[in-house]
């Protein structure tokens, strides 16, 4: 699709926008996937319909890829269980050669490399059920892997990849070539309209000269191969000129690309994470994933497959705080009893129980919307993602809460005195960048936004965009009137209430509760549409709250499905208890957000927010030895 296309369906007023803004919008809705060719469980639910075909019976792996699965985890969990240390890896900074090596051996490279180059050619199940037990153990490691094949060369080249490119790059990993992504720039990190890598075509057309800068980019200091999006020749679109951004592949050993720094942060000691520079390097035209101008979209499709790796990884981390809670809270007696069975205690250990398994539930039904192909997963991937990346972050602080001391002690130090090294302080450590990694946290729920409003905004384009013809906005209030005296009385009303799947009974009341909070959910975004306009999508808190709403219904949803497929795999009841803990948590959770939509401090929140900004309350930072530049 064009981008002459693209500016057709541009729904947003921009002519009220400054320059900056328009601009940055413009370029993130051409790059938006404008169809949803495919059926979506969350973009139905915020329009108020619960698709109980798509969620239930839960869409389970079939038990001759488990198998396969089961082989891989067992050959990799056992090298590196021998092999690395990862108390070691945080020290150190590195991880060891022969383990690199080793993984290669394992295919741990070629995990999404399809079979026929030589690959593993893994389900998407698989990928993160492997990606799951190396984060349980070594996030510096995860992040190694994934992000070398989730958001590296293997996915984009795998979605849009020509044959050549394949069979010339496919090899290289099969090998144990390293790759990265590079799309953040030190100046630039979710508004790809400031992008200032630049990559010319020669005179003849052969070649690209690629100039510029990336940062934060993981992999960048060991990678053989990079994934480089860079600005090419703009085109104009209705007498203006529109950016354009391209994705190459760009090889370490080609001249002017240089690693200019290895970054540090408060944890994944072990990650190679780097800022690159690019000077005069010359990319082969052919050299390009996709077409000219077409990255942006790119990127945005790569990581919906992805960002699936996060959720996973954020879970193995949870199971494995579980069972560090689990031992520690039976083995810590204090004031007679163990600390897992004074209630306190016990509240830690149900939280993080019910909710590790509603994480699993997200992680294993998106990674088998990718698998089955059948679902638009872009608003699962981001709930997912969002709620998992949240939700283990509390569970390790839970987790090192319970510990007391001993959760803030290094694990060298623990084992130094001879207790057992359970290794709760660099988790938190590595915890913490998840909720901003592949996407922030604000950044997903502006992204939930935007695509949970498409269906209203593409009724009401016609009144949205300037210069259409009074017929056609006649035509459209006609429409909108038809459709929504059908739809909007259905959010409201119950006498014909959905009628659940067979076989749910045992959480039959939860799905209810889905089911008529989703119609809620549903009439109070319209409601915030039409108070406040498109000036909503300044109205983040707001947005937040609702957005937070639908991944709490969304993870519900999925959590009672993968219980009652639990309960029937597995012959006991436990499924079910923790399903049911965590929706009756997650109804209290969305009763809150519900009623800050009401009850606020919205305003006081941004006037009080807006004279710190102007140094209204400087007063208040006296006393303090100031770090950091003197403005």
């Amino acid at each position: 699709m064009d981008t002459h296309k693209h500016e057709d369906h541009m729904i947003i007023d921009t002519s009220k926008m400054n320059e900056g803004k328009r601009d940055a919008l413009e370029v993130a809705e051409a790059a938006r996937e404008i169809h949803w060719r495919l059926p979506s469980f969350g973009s139905e639910m915020f329009m108020g319909k619960w698709r109980s075909d798509l969620i239930y019976p839960f869409p389970c792996q079939s038990a001759d890829d488990k198998a396969v699965g089961d082989a891989h985890l067992k050959k990799i969990g056992d090298f590196l269980k021998q092999n690395l240390d990862p108390d070691e890896v945080d020290r150190t900074r590195l991880i060891p050669d022969a383990v690199m090596q080793g993984l290669a051996k394992l295919g741990v490279f070629a995990l999404k490399v399809p079979k026929a180059y030589g690959g593993l050619g893994l389900s998407q199940v698989n990928y993160n059920r492997i990606m799951m037990m190396i984060a349980s153990y070594c996030g510096s490691t995860t992040v190694m892997a994934s992000a070398h094949q989730s958001i590296g060369v293997p996915q984009p080249l795998k979605m849009f990849g020509t044959e050549e490119q394949k069979q010339k790059y496919y090899p290289r990993f099969v090998e144990g070539a390293i790759s990265a992504f590079a799309l953040t720039e030190p100046g630039v990190g979710s508004d790809p309209a400031q992008m200032a890598t630049e990559a010319k075509v020669s005179e003849d057309g052969t070649f690209y000269v690629l100039n510029g800068a990336k940062q934060w980019c993981t992999n960048s200091p060991i990678a053989e191969l990079f994934v480089v999006m860079a600005k090419t020749k703009p085109k104009v679109v209705h007498g203006k000129e529109r950016q354009q951004v391209t994705a190459f592949i760009v090889e370490r050993d080609m001249p002017g690309v240089e690693v200019t720094q290895r970054c540090e942060f408060m944890g994944l000691n072990g990650m190679q994470n780097g800022n690159l520079k690019f000077t005069n390097v010359h990319v082969p035209a052919e050299n390009i994933i996709g077409q000219e101008g077409r990255g942006l979209k790119l990127a945005l499709e790569t990581l919906n497959i992805g960002r699936l790796t996060l959720p996973a990884a954020c879970t193995g981390m949870a199971k494995q705080c579980l069972s560090i809670a689990r031992r520690y809270g039976n083995e810590r007696v204090q004031w007679g009893l163990p600390i897992g069975h004074h209630e306190v205690g016990r509240k830690k250990m149900a939280f993080i129980a019910s909710t590790t398994f509603a994480m699993e539930a997200l992680t294993m039904l998106t990674s088998r919307y990718a698998d089955m192909e059948k679902v638009d997963l872009r608003l699962e991937a981001a709930m997912a993602k969002s709620f998992c990346s949240e939700n283990g972050w509390r569970i390790v602080d839970t987790t090192l809460q319970l510990r007391g001391g001993r959760g803030y002690e290094k694990a060298a130090s623990l084992k130094a005195r001879g207790e057992d090294p359970y290794p709760v302080e660099r988790m938190m450590r590595d915890a913490r960048i998840n909720t901003i990694i592949e996407g922030t946290s604000e950044i997903m729920r502006l992204f939930l936004a935007r695509e949970a409003m498409d269906p209203h905004l593409k009724r009401a384009a016609n009144l949205l965009k300037k210069h259409v013809a009074a017929t056609k906005r006649i035509g459209t209030v006609f429409k909108l009137v038809g459709f929504y005296a059908h739809w909007y009385p259905r959010q409201w009303l119950s006498l014909f209430p959905q009628s659940l799947p067979k076989g749910t009974a045992p959480l039959a009341r939860h799905f209810r509760y889905v089911i008529r909070t989703s119609h809620r959910l549903a009439r109070t975004l319209l409601h915030a549409m039409a108070r406040h306009g498109q000036a909503l999508e300044r109205r983040q808190i707001v947005l937040g709250h609702l957005m937070d709403i639908g991944t709490e219904l969304f993870a519900m949803s999925a959590t009672c499905s993968y219980a009652l497929s639990c309960k029937e795999t597995r012959g006991d009841a436990m499924s079910l208890e923790l399903a049911d803990l965590f929706c009756k948590q997650a109804v209290r959770r969305i009763k809150a957000h519900f009623a800050a939509l009401r009850s606020n401090d919205n305003r006081g929140i941004n006037m009080l927010a807006k004279k710190v900004s102007e140094g209204r309350a400087k007063w208040l930072e006296e006393g303090i030895i100031r770090v950091g530049p003197k403005t």
